[in-house]
């Protein structure tokens, strides 16, 4: 089996630090590749940002079809892009705010969420409304640590972990999820220091995808999730017009622009 976990932003150590999450749970057999998107922001901070790294994502998972690459973690909490990836790619893809939230609603009543800037807390709200019943999330906090500045802040798991216990005692969660993939490597340290389970979406994502593809079981094609409406892109986006969509191309895009 082989899951890559795509990082929608374009730092490369950001990658490493996720693919070491993910390859830590990952079962005999199972291959892991860490991906790093070739055109987007540097970190991803806002719905700008958001919307910008969409088309890198969509690029790797469109050169992980070719490469016979059996499911996809998409490694940004916001969860960017998760829906049109499900219409390019064949097996599951699964959003590590998603594999995060529904894993904590399985552990607890409540989860309280720690992420990165403040200005990402609606994001995260968003994404619970849809992927958790109605007041499962009981509140998201924010350390205010860029998402770059999680790798080399030596403060940032003690931060972390304050907050995390202070969101606990507010909010009456019995869970922290944790907001951010660069959080990933935190998720034993804050567990220990506030006594509850503590979830890294990575490796909740990772797990996830590897059971659905051991369960057989694919992303439908009847309706939503079927390949995207053949028409002509312009400009920068002519790289990601679909087959047919023209008389010369092939389809998709290449190896050569998404390489």
């Amino acid at each position: 089996m082989l899951i890559r976990v795509v990082n929608p932003n374009t730092t490369a150590s950001m990658t490493g630090l996720i693919e070491a999450s993910a390859r830590a749970v990952a079962g005999p057999g199972v291959v892991v590749e860490g991906v790093t998107a070739t055109m987007g922001p540097a970190s991803i901070e806002s719905h700008y940002d958001e919307a910008l790294a969409v088309p890198g994502l969509l690029a790797a998972v469109t050169a992980g079809e070719r490469d016979g690459v059996d499911g996809y973690v998409v490694a940004c909490f916001g969860d960017p892009g998760v829906d049109a990836a499900r219409e390019v790619a064949a097996g599951p893809v699964v959003g590590i705010a998603e594999a995060a939230m529904h894993a904590a609603t399985l552990v607890g009543r409540g989860f309280s969420v720690v992420t990165s800037l403040a200005r990402t807390r609606g994001r995260a709200l968003d994404l619970a409304s849809r992927h958790a019943p109605a007041g499962a999330c009981r509140g998201v906090w924010a350390c205010d640590i860029p998402v770059l500045a999680l790798e080399s802040d030596p403060a940032a798991v003690t931060r972390v972990a304050a907050l995390a216990r202070q969101a606990l005692d507010h909010d009456g969660s019995d869970v922290i999820v944790l907001g951010c993939a660069g959080m990933a490597g935190f998720c034993a340290e804050v567990s220990a220091a506030v006594g509850v389970p503590v979830i890294d979406g990575v490796a909740a994502a990772t797990l996830l995808v590897q059971s659905l593809v051991t369960l057989g079981l694919r992303t439908s094609k009847r309706d939503e999730y079927a390949p995207p409406p053949v028409k002509a892109y312009s400009g920068i986006l002519t790289a990601f017009m679909q087959p047919g969509a023209d008389g010369s191309r092939q389809g998709g895009v290449t190896a050569k622009e998404d390489s």
